[in-house]
C-alpha cells in the first residue's frame, strides 16, 4: 500500500491509496462469498449456486464494482491504522482514481492540531475570592422555611396577613367598566407577597377577610412587562374565597436531620448552609475562571475546528438545552415559535459560538495536560473522596461510595481526571 498525505484546511487529512491490483482479487471471494449467501437464484439453494449463475445475475460490471467498494472500504481501515489518525466523521471519498491498480483519494476529518506558544506559561490570573455573609445565610434559612411551610385554612373572623395564601375569583375591566379580554382567573391560588401578579394587587388584599368583595384601583407601572398593559389605569373585582394562614417549620434538630440527614443544632445548621453557599460560589467561579483562562490560551493558540466536528458539537449543545427546556415543562418547537425562529437559524445565531468556544477549551487543555504532565497524588485523591463523603450523613449511602470509590475503579479514575483538569486550571490563578 502506498499513501500520499496531505493536510488541508479546517482539520481535513487528505491520503491518496494505492494498492497492487494482486492484492485486490482476494477481496472477488469475499463479494462473492457474500452473493452466494445472499441471492435468489432459482432452483438452487443459497450457497450452492455455481459462480457462473451468480455472473450471470449480477453482471461482471456490478461485481467488479462490489469488489471495489469492498476493497476501499478495509484499505482505508488499514491506511487509518497505518496513519495513527481518529476520524471525527465518516470519510469522503473523492475520487476513484484508477482501478488497476486500484488509487482513490479520500478526505476525513480529524482532531485538529493545537498548537500552544510558550507565551502560555506567563499566563498569570487574579483568583475569585469567595466571601459568604450572614446575611446570604439568613436568605437561604428563608428559602428553605418557605419551601416547606404549610397553610392551615384561618377561621372566617381572620383577616388577610402577609405570606397568608388567599383563593380568589378576579376580573380585571378598564376605566369604562369593560371587561378586558383573558384576564378573568377562578379559583387562583396566591400567596401575599409572592409579588406574582401586578404591583398593588396583593397590597390591596392585606386586612381583607374571607368573601369580601373589593374593587383595586390599579394603574399599571410603564415597564410592565406587557407593554399593552403599560400605565393602563384598571380596575380589579375581587371575590375572596379562603383564607389560609403560613405555618413556617421551626429549624429544630429533628426538622434539620429530616432535611439533611445529620444531627445539628441550628447554630452547626447555619454553618453547614454557610459551607453548602460558599462551594456554590467556589463551582460558580471555576466555571468563570475557566472561562476567561481560556479567553486568554485562545492569543497563544493556533486551533481551526473542523465544521463536522463542530457540527456534532452544536447538536450536542442543542439537544442539552432542550433537554432543559424540557424540565421547565417547555417544548422546543414552542420556544422556537415565539423566538419566530427555525432551528437551522436558532443552531447559527444562539449555539454555534456557544459550542465552538466549548471545544475550543476542551482541545486546549486536553492539550495542555500533555505538556504539562499533571500528576494527582493518592493523598490528593484521598481529599477529593472525604470531601465527596463529608456532604452524606447517612451510613448506607457512605458505605455504597466508599465501594465506589476506590483505584481503579470506574469512579475514582473520573474523579481523577476531574481533579487534574482542576488542578492544571488552578495553575494559572494566584
Amino acid at each position: 500500500m502506498k499513501i500520499e498525505r496531505k493536510m488541508l484546511p479546517k482539520s481535513i487529512f487528505e491520503m491518496i491509496i494505492e494498492e497492487e491490483t494482486k492484492n485486490i482479487a482476494r477481496e472477488r471471494g469475499h463479494v462473492m462469498e457474500y452473493l452466494k449467501n445472499t441471492a435468489d437464484i432459482k432452483w438452487y439453494r443459497k450457497w450452492t449456486a455455481p459462480e457462473a449463475m451468480i455472473v450471470k445475475k449480477y453482471g461482471e460490471e456490478q461485481i467488479n464494482h462490489m469488489v471495489i467498494d469492498h476493497a476501499i472500504d478495509h484499505i482505508y481501515q488499514d491506511a487509518i491504522k497505518k496513519e495513527k489518525i481518529v476520524p471525527v466523521a465518516q470519510a469522503e471519498i473523492v475520487e476513484v482514481i484508477s482501478e488497476s491498480p486500484l488509487k482513490f483519494k479520500v478526505h476525513v476529518e480529524i482532531l485538529p492540531e493545537v498548537k500552544i506558544s510558550d507565551k502560555y506559561k506567563k499566563i498569570k490570573l487574579k483568583k475569585t475570592v469567595i466571601e459568604v455573609s450572614d446575611k446570604e445565610v439568613e436568605w437561604a434559612l428563608n428559602d428553605i422555611q418557605t419551601r416547606f411551610t404549610k397553610f392551615e385554612e384561618a377561621s372566617n373572623t381572620d383577616s388577610i396577613e402577609n405570606w397568608d395564601k388567599v383563593t380568589i375569583d378576579t376580573t380585571w375591566y378598564d376605566k369604562g367598566e369593560k371587561v378586558l379580554e383573558s384576564t378573568s382567573m377562578q379559583d387562583y391560588p396566591l400567596v401575599i407577597g409572592s409579588k406574582l401578579l401586578v404591583p398593588w394587587f396583593e397590597e390591596g388584599l392585606i386586612g381583607k377577610k374571607s368573601w369580601d368583595e373589593i374593587t383595586l384601583d390599579i394603574t399599571f407601572p410603564k415597564d410592565y412587562h406587557n407593554a399593552w398593559f403599560a400605565w393602563k389605569e384598571t380596575k380589579f373585582k375581587v371575590n375572596i374565597k379562603k383564607i389560609e394562614k403560613s405555618v413556617k417549620p421551626e429549624f429544630t434538630p429533628e426538622f434539620i436531620k429530616n432535611l439533611r440527614g445529620k444531627d445539628l443544632d441550628l447554630q452547626w445548621f447555619k454553618a453547614l448552609i454557610k459551607q453548602e453557599i460558599k462551594e456554590t460560589k467556589e463551582m460558580n467561579a471555576r466555571v468563570d475562571e475557566e472561562h476567561k483562562l481560556i479567553d486568554e490560551l485562545l492569543k497563544v493558540t493556533d486551533l481551526e475546528i473542523g465544521d463536522k466536528l463542530l457540527a456534532n458539537q452544536v447538536q450536542k449543545v442543542f439537544e442539552e438545552i432542550k433537554e432543559n427546556l424540557t424540565k421547565d415543562n417547555l417544548r422546543m418547537v414552542d420556544y422556537l415559535e415565539s423566538l419566530k425562529m427555525t432551528e437551522d437559524d436558532y443552531k447559527e445565531k444562539n449555539v454555534k459560538s456557544i459550542a465552538k468556544k466549548r471545544l475550543e477549551g476542551e482541545l486546549i487543555l486536553h492539550k495542555l495536560m500533555e505538556l504539562e504532565d499533571v500528576k494527582i497524588t493518592d493523598a490528593e485523591m484521598d481529599k477529593e473522596i472525604d470531601t465527596i463523603l463529608a456532604r452524606f450523613g447517612s451510613e448506607d449511602v457512605l458505605k455504597k461510595l466508599k465501594e465506589l470509590y476506590v483505584p481503579g475503579g470506574k469512579y475514582y479514575e473520573e474523579l481523577r481526571q476531574r481533579t487534574s483538569y482542576r488542578k492544571l486550571i488552578d495553575s494559572f490563578f494566584e
